[in-house]
């Protein structure tokens, strides 16, 4: 398996597909093959990638902070997922997304809006782009179309913060990351000497270069704290999280989340609405159409990527910043099934 997945690797490095990639395979008891290929800068070529490089994790935000913080509220009793909205957040009583629940942003069917540029909406005042978030009107009915919607964790993450009266970066830790020792995970903007070691995205504009150690997502550099990307973490930190996934009994530590909610985002939730989606997770799609609802998983923007099987007792990661080269994600897309096959030896 290591050698596949470093010659598939180094194919993509290649192929400008992306400039590196660090990657990692595993079970319950821990890391069972890992590597590091390609380079941090293209341009630069005495900085490698190195299993200790720090990423952007674009949408993965929305599992290890939003999806771990609003398990921990179900698991306490303090979210109903099927509760309307409004019975959280009264503000939100004449507007639409009144009687949308969490099990809806969480499936994403809730029918919000796709994804905006948030400061030409509503402005650069938090409160006024929380407040335009929260009365934008739906474009579908709840519960008939599932479209993913960065909304959705958008709405999710304000939620989790109204009701603990704590930042997301602060009611993470809590729920999650000290738990599960994840020291080198944080939200952007990334400072001090940890700046260096993060892998450069995309063309920057207004500053001439790419982007390091910023986030690369407009949302997050606007509000600093969102639920929809902004999150940098390191291999061993989502190593020690998907571990947990799969043996939550065994941590030392709990943290605020456990076997109850893992379980009930590991399946379907949508019925016969296509594409099938658990909460927040994905079913796992491979070259060969399998994996299915056998191997769940969840995707960044950036080139970020990871997958856990409860049956299989294996979880994948897969960091990359193939954003340095392009928006475009289909050839990445290719990459991620190839490696999903051969980490979960579909």
């Amino acid at each position: 398996m290591t050698r596949a997945i470093d010659q598939l690797l180094t194919r993509a490095v290649d192929s400008a597909v992306l400039p590196g990639a660090v990657w990692a395979v595993g079970d319950p008891d821990g890391v069972r093959a890992q590597g590091a290929c390609g380079l941090l800068d293209p341009t630069v070529p005495d900085e490698p990638m190195r299993l200790d490089t720090m990423f952007d994790l674009a949408s993965l935000t929305k599992i290890v902070a939003v999806w771990s913080c609003i398990g921990t509220l179900w698991e306490d009793g303090t979210i109903n997922l099927d509760r309307p909205l409004v019975d959280y957040l009264p503000d939100l009583d004449g507007y639409d997304l009144a009687g949308v629940t969490a099990q809806h942003l969480l499936t994403h069917t809730a029918g919000v809006p796709l994804r905006a540029n948030l400061k030409a909406l509503y402005g650069t005042e938090r409160a006024a782009v929380e407040r335009g978030i929260l009365r934008e009107r739906l474009s579908h009915r709840p519960g008939q179309v599932v479209e993913y919607t960065d909304r959705a964790a958008l709405t999710l993450g304000i939620l989790a913060e109204r009701l603990t009266g704590l930042r997301l970066d602060e009611l993470s830790r809590a729920c999650a990351w000290d738990a599960l020792h994840m020291g080198s995970t944080r939200f952007g903007p990334v400072d001090g000497a940890d700046v260096a070691r993060c892998a450069p995205t995309e063309w920057d504009e207004s500053t001439g270069r790419h982007l390091k150690g910023a986030p690369h997502d407009f949302s997050a550099r606007l509000l600093g704290v969102c639920g929809s990307a902004g999150v940098f973490s390191v291999a061993a930190d989502l190593a020690a999280f998907l571990r947990y996934l799969l043996a939550p009994d065994q941590a030392p530590r709990r943290p605020g989340f456990g076997p109850a909610w893992i379980k009930e985002s590991l399946k379907v939730q949508t019925g016969a609405l296509q594409p099938a989606r658990g909460l927040f997770w994905h079913p796992a799609p491979t070259p060969e159409g399998v994996g299915g609802r056998d191997v769940w998983a969840h995707f960044g923007f950036t080139g970020t990527a990871m997958w856990v099987s409860v049956r299989r007792r294996r979880w994948a990661l897969l960091l990359t910043n193939k954003l340095y080269y392009t928006r475009d994600s289909h050839p990445m897309l290719d990459v991620r099934k190839a490696f999903c096959r051969l980490a979960f030896d579909l």
